[in-house]
């Protein structure tokens, strides 16, 4: 028996097959079962909430595409990574830890959206299976089509569909006893909001509620820059620059979502197919948020919860239990480390994240109590400042760069819509002293004290030289008041 005791302690650890599906600006409370909208339907993402976890504190430390997808990739911020911006190329010698799975014997597949580094679709390391497309991609078939394994190749049919579709594909021609990881990375929910022709008009005519802070003054102490951003691009008064209106906006992007559900229904099928249901673990989660109202904005890039807080769904009953609601602050930081750990491979030295395995497994472990957010400006959209913001578990500090304007606190516990800022509130001078010193002893102590700057590139040369031929910034909204 002692034999046999060492022999299974010398057994090493499982690779466990692990799914990650990504979508593109999903708000985290637009899931049916928190009723961010009371018509809101998404039964497979309430279902694997049901018998999964939800981690209902996620966040992004980027909330925007490029930078949150290099964070997820590289369990680093943005200012590590470099990132910063969705124009940025990506920097030689940066390793994505698809890699490291490889290296354990894993078959890895990217299906979907890559958006890094510019438009570029091209295969990246780390991956044996690459289907993807350039740039944010088309909704329906486009003259781009697909870059599948470094070959060009006709899009067929609706992307949601298709992406799930090649995923599917692949993992169903790998050997039994093959580890496998499936990144699949949803374009959905991403504007301009073009539903599935089955979601076409399914939720026409429901009434959105607005939020409390869509209304002018509703936000006590705003700074002016918020103030003035009401009536730009990403402002409800004059929203991309056009009459579109946030109701039926807000529909046709509930409707663009059903797609995406349906993809994660048909993922978890084919793990009860293949009887991996219950070995496999996968994460859902999204890239960042997305504002529809809330202090007068649209959009994300902004640290308020609209912006930097996603939905995260795990789901594995061999690791963890089901009907679980994980209070504690996660972010796409610890993805790298999460999956690493499930699949039994050693995370690198020096990562900002930490696997979030122990929280579902309920074990006693030490967890963040802050973390810190970072937007760097960009000169195509350029209402918004650069902003870095501490997020604790009761207050959260808000810090601008580059524009004179307030800084912002809120106490979430009792004013979660982040209506009224304290930051002049004489009891509470403390804890923002406090929050502006830890903010820049973390950006200090993990290198994040410069402000990138690089060569204005894409839309932003079509700003500084309107000369210049080429295209707008953003396509005007499909969305239009009668």
């Amino acid at each position: 028996m002692a034999g046999a005791s060492s022999f299974a302690q010398a057994q090493p650890p499982k690779k466990r097959n692990v799914v990650f599906i990504l979508s593109d600006d999903h708000r985290y409370d637009a899931m049916s079962f928190l009723k961010g909208q009371a018509w809101l339907e998404t039964p497979n993402l309430d279902a694997m909430a049901r018998d999964g976890a939800h981690l209902r504190n996620a966040f992004v430390t980027t909330a925007l595409c490029s930078p949150s997808r290099a964070s997820i990739l590289t369990g680093t911020y943005a200012h590590r990574h470099k990132i910063v911006d969705n124009n940025t190329a990506i920097p030689k010698g940066t390793r994505f830890f698809p890699e490291l799975l490889q290296k354990a014997g894993y078959q890895t597949g990217f299906f979907g959206k890559w958006h890094m580094g510019g438009a570029d679709d091209a295969p990246q390391p780390g991956f044996h299976k690459w289907v993807s497309f350039r740039g944010q991609g088309t909704y329906s078939p486009s003259r781009n089509g697909l870059n599948v394994d470094g070959k060009r190749v006709p899009q067929k049919g609706y992307i949601t569909d298709e992406m799930t579709d090649y995923a599917l594909d692949w993992a169903r021609g790998l050997k039994e006893d093959q580890p496998f990881f499936v990144y699949l990375s949803h374009k959905a929910v991403h504007a301009q909001f073009e539903p599935a022709a089955r979601h076409k008009d399914k939720f026409k005519g429901k009434k959105f509620e607005p939020p409390k802070t869509m209304a002018p003054g509703s936000v006590k102490n705003a700074p002016m820059w918020v103030q003035n951003q009401r009536n730009s691009w990403h402002g409800v008064d004059y929203p991309y620059h056009s009459v579109l209106d946030i109701q039926e906006y807000y529909q046709r992007y509930a409707e663009t979502l059903c797609a995406v559900d349906d993809s994660v229904g048909r993922v978890m099928n084919f793990l009860r197919e293949r009887d991996l249901f219950d070995s496999t673990l996968v994460i859902y989660m999204g890239d960042n948020g997305f504002a529809f109202g809330e202090h007068g904005l649209i959009d994300k890039r902004t640290a308020y919860e609209e912006s930097m807080r996603v939905p995260m769904l795990a789901h594995c009953p061999e690791l963890f239990s089901g009907s679980q609601r994980v209070s504690q602050v996660v972010a796409n930081l610890d993805i790298m480390p999460t999956v690493l750990d499930a699949a039994g491979v050693p995370a690198p030295q020096g990562l900002d994240g930490a696997s979030f395995l122990p929280l579902l497994q309920k074990k006693l472990t030490p967890w963040r109590t802050e973390l810190l957010y970072e937007y760097y400006w960009e000169r195509n959209f350029p209402q918004t400042p650069t902003i870095h913001a501490l997020r604790g578990d009761r207050f959260k500090y808000i810090h601008c760069h580059g524009i004179w304007d307030i800084d912002e606190l809120y106490d979430l516990r009792e004013d979660p819509l982040e209506a009224n800022n304290l930051v002049f509130a004489p009891e509470h001078q403390k804890t923002l002293r406090e929050m502006n010193k830890r903010l820049f002893e973390i950006m200090e102590s993990t290198g994040g004290m410069q402000i990138p700057l690089y060569p204005d590139s894409g839309a932003q040369m079509n700003l500084r030289n309107p000369d210049r031929p080429g295209v707008a910034p953003f396509p005007p909204p499909l969305v239009r008041k009668k």
